[in-house]
């Protein structure tokens, strides 16, 4: 008796389970090819590219003037009292530390300002993302993004990029 209740549960299981695997419906897409096909991407990096160009010419331009004030120093410095040396070297380092601070500054900037300019355009991609899992019944959607968590894709599991694509009107 124990032996049938036993076997009847294991069916009553195994037919749940196949029942639910049944309803399944898996999609897939990799966002950040998607991302960058988009054309608000391209403009996008040049508005970052901009932004870069920008705060290296400011670097650039402390560097010139870190060299200038070294070159002199150099030239002179045989010549300074040693007040006057020591004055002049607290200057050189004070800025090289404020070109250092600026550096780091520069970079978490430009991170900013490309989640800033790339956000927006990630939300939408999302929202078309969402809408074409919604309106073809889509149980979960994979983001197979290169180096991600996805390891495999069965043929079974749909690549929806041409149905986000097409929602978003991108070729």
């Amino acid at each position: 008796m124990k032996r049938v209740l036993l076997v009847l549960t294991a069916l009553v299981i195994a037919s749940g389970l196949t029942f639910a695997q049944k309803d399944l419906k898996i999609g897939h897409i990799n966002s950040n090819v998607l991302v960058q096909q988009m054309p608000e991407f391209e403009q996008a990096q040049k508005e970052l590219q901009k932004y870069a160009k920008d705060l290296e010419g400011a670097l650039g331009e402390m560097q010139t003037e870190l060299q200038t004030k070294y070159q002199n120093y150099s030239q002179r410095a045989d010549s300074l009292t040693p007040l006057l040396r020591q004055a002049k070297e607290e200057e050189i380092t004070e800025l090289q530390r404020r070109m250092e601070n600026f550096r780091t500054s520069a970079q978490e900037d430009l991170r900013k300002k490309e989640m800033e300019l790339q956000q927006p355009i990630i939300t939408k991609v999302q929202k078309a993302i969402d809408d074409v899992a919604q309106e073809n019944g889509f149980t979960y959607i994979l983001d197979a993004v290169e180096g991600g968590p996805v390891l495999y894709t069965a043929p079974s599991s749909i690549d929806i990029t041409p149905m986000v694509k097409k929602k978003l009107g991108v070729q």
